[in-house]
C-alpha cells in the first residue's frame, strides 16, 4: 500500500481516510439505531473504551501521514 521508502503516497493517504470515513459512518449509523433511553453500566463502560482507542488510532493514523486533517 505504501511506496517502497514507506512513505504513504496522496493515494494511500486517501484511501486510509476514505475507510475511517466508511468505519465512522458506520458507527454513527448503529449507534442511532439504538431505541434505548439510557445505556446501562457495561454499555457506559464499553462505549468509554471504544472511544478511547477510536481517538488513539486516530491520532495514530493522523501522525503516521502527518495529516493535518482534523478526525471525522
Amino acid at each position: 500500500m505504501a511506496a517502497t521508502n514507506n512513505t504513504p503516497t496522496q493515494l494511500d493517504k486517501d484511501q486510509i481516510f476514505g475507510m475511517a470515513e466508511k468505519e465512522m459512518e458506520y458507527r454513527v449509523e448503529m449507534f442511532n439505531k439504538y431505541k434505548e433511553a439510557e445505556l446501562n453500566m457495561g454499555e457506559n463502560s464499553c462505549i468509554d473504551r471504544c472511544v478511547s482507542k477510536y481517538w488513539q488510532v486516530t491520532n495514530l493514523i493522523g501522525q503516521l501521514l502527518g495529516s493535518n486533517r482534523p478526525p471525522m
